[in-house]
């Protein structure tokens, strides 16, 4: 059972025999897109003959095509030639019957079908990773844990692995509780919380344990329109000559703050909020520029406008990512078990980072 509490106001219960966590083969996966999508003609809803040509490679190199936006530097992304990518591309849409990119001297932009394809190709790679790299069941984890992640890990993070878990242990009962960093402390060193998902730089209290499990990059954020995207990388310097969008929520002006002062720059800031979502809008709309990581980076607005992407080349912290729980605290089997799905997602013994 989950029970998922946001900012200790509401909870929601999920019990298992309410929620199915089926391991739906991928290729049950895009018929359910081709059979839903109107976009796509009926006349190759019919599958027999798609689904027996149909690769993996296609969707990779359609998903890759999709994020960068141009099939060249696509196909460096992906070591492979230029020609492959296109290939891919055409067997798809004749696949489907429906063009997926609109192709334009800028690169290749996504149709309203293209679209759509998309989402479900990000589900039928992860349905796909999911089966190579899921743990083994632990049949011995039982009880309660008391989670808690601040909210970046529960929005961008934290609920695709609480579904693995939910099916990995079914009978650990994970409560979830949205709070911001210092009631996370407070909340560890008192006992009302087990352990904890966290941005693992922001912790400052020495009787926490912190654990890192991986960095996400930060980058400058940009509309695809913008003259800077003519260029490979940008320095603060040149981001400090742009209006500049400052997103605040888990700690992040204070981190931004950091490396900038390190830089000896100072960021035109026209706009302060918490919401990741308006950022990237107005990033779109190019009111401005941001520098996020890439944990919380879509390729694409809620308006349909695209978000380009630069390394800065000045020293940016990543974004770290990791869990949490107190010094003194034994590890009950619940949280041994949760400890070691992301041990298994994330970590080889060597790569394990850990603040004692």
């Amino acid at each position: 059972m989950l029970l998922l509490w946001l900012s200790g106001q509401r909870a929601i219960r999920l019990h298992a025999k309410h929620v199915k966590f089926s391991r739906t083969p991928w290729v049950d996966l895009l018929t359910d897109t081709l059979s839903s999508e109107k976009q796509i003609p009926r006349s190759v809803q019919t599958l027999s003959g798609v689904l027996m040509s149909l690769t993996l490679r296609q969707v990779r190199y359609f998903v890759a095509t999709a994020e960068i936006g141009q099939i060249s530097q696509a196909a460096i992304h992906l070591n492979i030639s230029q020609s492959a990518v296109t290939t891919a591309i055409k067997e798809l849409e004749s696949m489907l019957g429906t063009l997926l990119f609109q192709r334009s001297a800028q690169g290749m932009s996504l149709t309203e079908a293209g679209r759509h394809f998309l989402n479900r190709a990000y589900v039928i790679l992860r349905s796909v990773d999911d089966a190579l790299n899921s743990p083994l069941p632990d049949i011995r984890a039982s009880g309660v844990l008391r989670l808690a992640a601040s909210y970046t890990v529960i929005g961008y993070f934290l609920p695709h692995h609480l579904q693995r878990l939910e099916h990995w242990h079914p009978d650990v009962a994970i409560e979830v509780h949205e709070q911001e960093r210092q009631a996370i402390e407070q909340g560890l060193l008192q006992g009302r919380f087990d352990m904890a998902v966290v941005l693992t730089a922001n912790i400052t209290h020495p009787d926490i344990i912190s654990e890192t499990l991986f960095n996400s990059e930060r980058r400058l954020w940009l509309s695809s329109h913008h003259p800077l995207c003519q260029r490979a990388s940008v320095s603060l310097a040149d981001v400090a000559q742009e209006p500049y969008i400052l997103l605040t929520v888990d700690e992040a002006e204070q981190s931004a703050m950091r490396y900038w002062e390190l830089a000896g720059q100072q960021p035109n800031v026209r706009i302060r909020t918490s919401s990741v979502e308006a950022v990237r809008s107005m990033v779109a709309n190019g009111s401005g520029v941001a520098i996020l990581s890439d944990l919380v980076h879509r390729p694409w607005s809620l308006e349909g406008k695209r978000i380009e992407t630069i390394t800065v080349t000045d020293t940016v912290t990543p974004m770290s990512v990791g869990l949490a729980w107190h010094r003194e605290r034994e590890l009950s089997p619940a949280m041994q078990a949760f400890r070691n799905y992301f041990h298994d997602a994330f970590l080889a013994p060597q790569q394990l980072s850990a603040r004692r």
